[in-house]
């Protein structure tokens, strides 16, 4: 839990200097191919828009806040995990649902494929730690719940 809360976290804090980062991945891939030509062209799309229209990279800080107010939550099942358990599956449910969101508005705003599959494997990835956490929560749910029978 502890991993997905970090990666979390982090991925909140990547969205805030993007302008930056695109220059840096720029410069890392060569133009020319699929993969430089799609982080040139949105480093420049993000660069022009900063240039005359700033206010739009607010919406950036606000995806890093919402990426840290959902780190927090997982603080609950961290400390009370059967009590928490709706989290986890909260958490499960939001990493399912990022595939077809990505396939679907990544189709409409034009984002290629090969990306959008990137997208969905963070769901994928982040699904993977929940999962073994609501297994264990599941475990210690059924221990707690027998020793309760016992103590009746």
């Amino acid at each position: 839990m502890i991993f997905f809360m970090v990666t979390l976290f982090i991925s909140g804090l990547t969205a805030i200097p993007a302008e930056t980062e695109l220059q840096f991945l720029s410069k890392c891939f060569s133009p020319g191919t699929a993969l430089g030509n799609w982080i040139e062209r949105v480093y420049i799309g993000v660069a022009n828009t900063n240039k005359n229209y700033p206010f739009i990279s607010y919406g950036y800080d606000w995806l890093a806040f919402a990426h840290f107010v959902l780190a927090i939550l997982f603080i609950g099942p961290f400390r009370h995990p059967v009590r928490n358990k709706w989290v986890i599956e909260f958490g499960m449910i939001a990493c399912i649902l990022i595939i077809p969101f990505a396939l679907i508005a990544g189709q409409f705003r034009g984002v290629p494929f090969g990306w959008r599959m990137i997208d969905c494997s963070f769901g994928i990835i982040g699904l993977l730690p929940l999962v073994i956490c609501y297994r264990r929560i599941q475990e210690l749910e059924q221990i707690t719940t027998q020793e309760a029978s016992y103590e009746n």
